[in-house]
């Protein structure tokens, strides 16, 4: 990993946002000894080689071969920073701001803007921005003119100082209303980055890889370390950004078609070479948070009903059926497989937007967007892994999906990856026919009014709408359910009266320490009425 960051760093998610001016945050955190989160303890820093000199002309091509040939010559870190760069803390980085009227294509018949963030803090590995125009490539330079510094730290903080480059940047647009710059985009961190489609508040983040996440190997957090930006021109209603990763076992080059609107859109073509073997590959990586919900409200004093950003994983398979995963916040590390061949579509999506449902008026989950990645091209055989990791603290991001294709990474190995990621609200799809899980909740088994058994947990599921929510409490469907490492000791389904919703209800009972793997659909008249529902129970 490449933020010069102790392991012993812990950071306050909404600190974090507030600090980084509405962009987002690297949460720390690792769980047994993982390093799981972007702030785990860092690679010996080691000098780095002399800068790579942009070329008169640019191409997504000659990145690629940048990369590729990069991909034969060892890793270095970057250095640490020196002078008040290496000095900032915590309170410092929140009294810094960029300065708006210094945003880059202001003045252009570009509609988009860009911002920097500054260096320092926990973002030590300075990155270097590229202007594309026509094909030409100019170095944006950035400088402590380009910075507000507020406060005490003013007077630390020379003029005119050149910076060896910066943390991060924001792109902005106006997304929701014509006359307003808007947050669109902003690459922060490793290689982290969050989008907004229309209306939406930053929550979940996409990574650009994942390598060695929650394996016995350690885990590596390839970083961006060059974006080229392609200036759009006049009313051009995307942008192209590309980038330079590198990592010790893989060197990269991506490109970004960014679409803003209700769904944002990014086109995402990822090209990757190996410079070593790698235990597990997670292409199109996502992370988000899950304190908690209808399934384990009991676990926490809270007066709001849901603490989450992402409710549930879905995923689409090639088939035409739709899983829904709902998210947990399990009492240990916990991790899920989905065995896919070209799969459609996977995702952490926030299904439900009544804030009735989340009462925060600070946070606003119901605002967060869910991300959808959609492969294009033939991705194969693999599967869509979750990570599940158990936190106390919605400060914590703790909830990572990612694809991982079938077959090994060896050291000279090249790969390229393209797929689709839509940002924004995300409504039901498409197929008025199947119902879909409106809910999951879960509690102590047993009967209403007697003894709970403390072996047992109840799972009530809603299935609403579709050709199911259309038929009568006497028609003849029925529940098809699984379970492995556990026993079903009750079952029951019905139609809820005056609703289009029908519920079904498990009562399971497993030994101590079990994982618990429950699947269920109703099906009916010779076809499947809903979306596969599946669970992960890990018993205390």
């Amino acid at each position: 990993m490449s933020l010069n960051v102790s392991s012993s760093a812990r950071v306050n998610r909404r600190a974090l946002l507030s600090a980084a001016s509405s962009s987002f945050a690297l949460v720390a955190g690792g769980l047994s000894g993982l390093p799981l989160h972007a702030q785990e303890a860092a690679a010996p820093v080691v000098e780095a080689p002399a800068p790579v000199a942009a070329p008169q002309q640019f191409s997504f091509d000659w990145l690629t071969e940048e990369m590729r040939a990069a991909a034969t010559r060892p890793h270095a870190n970057p250095a640490n920073l020196t002078g008040f760069l290496g000095e900032l803390k915590y309170d410092d980085y929140r009294a810094i701001n960029f300065r708006t009227d210094r945003a880059r294509w202001t003045g252009t018949d570009s509609q988009f803007r860009v911002q920097a963030f500054h260096l320092g803090w926990l973002f030590g590995a300075p990155v270097r921005l590229f202007d594309v125009t026509d094909g030409t490539v100019q170095e944006m330079q950035f400088s402590t003119d380009d910075f507000e510094y507020r406060g005490a730290l003013a007077e630390r903080v020379a003029p005119h100082v050149d910076l060896p480059g910066v943390a991060g940047f924001r792109m902005s647009v106006p997304l929701n209303r014509l006359d307003v710059q808007d947050e669109l985009v902003a690459f922060l961190g490793a290689s982290y980055f969050r989008a907004l489609g229309r209306g939406n508040s930053y929550g979940i983040s996409a990574r650009g890889l994942a390598i060695n996440t929650a394996t016995t190997s350690p885990e590596e957090f390839p970083r961006f370390d060059r974006f080229y930006l392609e200036r759009p021109k006049g009313g051009s209603l995307h942008a192209v950004i590309y980038a330079a990763m590198e990592s010790p076992s893989v060197t990269g080059a991506y490109r970004f078609v960014i679409t803003p609107g209700v769904e944002t859109v990014m086109e995402v073509t990822a090209r990757l070479f190996f410079r070593s073997a790698v235990t597990q590959l997670g292409v199109a990586p996502l992370t988000s948070m899950f304190l908690f919900g209808e399934k384990n409200r009991a676990s926490f004093d809270d007066f709001r009903p849901n603490v989450h950003d992402s409710e549930g994983l879905t995923v689409r398979r090639a088939d035409g059926d739709r899983i829904w995963r709902p998210l947990n916040n399990p009492p240990r590390l916990a991790s899920s497989y989905f065995g896919e061949h070209n799969p459609v579509g996977f995702g952490l999506h926030q299904r439900n937007r009544d804030f009735a449902l989340y009462q925060d008026a600070e946070a606003h989950y119901e605002s967060r967007p869910s991300v959808e990645v959609e492969p294009v091209g033939d991705w194969g055989k693999g599967a869509v892994r979750l990570v599940e990791i158990p936190t106390e603290y919605e400060t914590n991001d703790n909830i990572v999906a990612f694809w991982v294709p079938e077959g090994t990474i060896v050291a000279g190995d090249a790969r390229e990856f393209a797929y689709r990621l839509r940002w924004g609200d995300l409504p039901l799809p498409e197929r008025a026919d199947i119902a879909h899980v409106a809910e999951s909740r879960a509690g102590h088994g047993g009967v209403s009014g007697g003894k709970n058994d403390p072996n047992s947990r109840k799972f009530v599921i809603d299935f609403k709408g579709g050709l199911l929510g259309n038929l009568p409490g006497n028609a003849e469907v029925e529940a098809v359910v699984s379970v492995q490492q556990g026993e079903i000791v009750n079952q029951t389904l019905e139609r809820l009266d005056g609703m289009d919703i029908w519920r079904l209800v498990l009562d399971v009972v497993a030994p101590a320490g079990a994982t618990v793997e429950l699947g269920a659909h109703i099906a009916g008249y010779g076809r499947k009425l809903t979306e596969t529902w599946l669970y992960q129970w890990n018993k205390a």
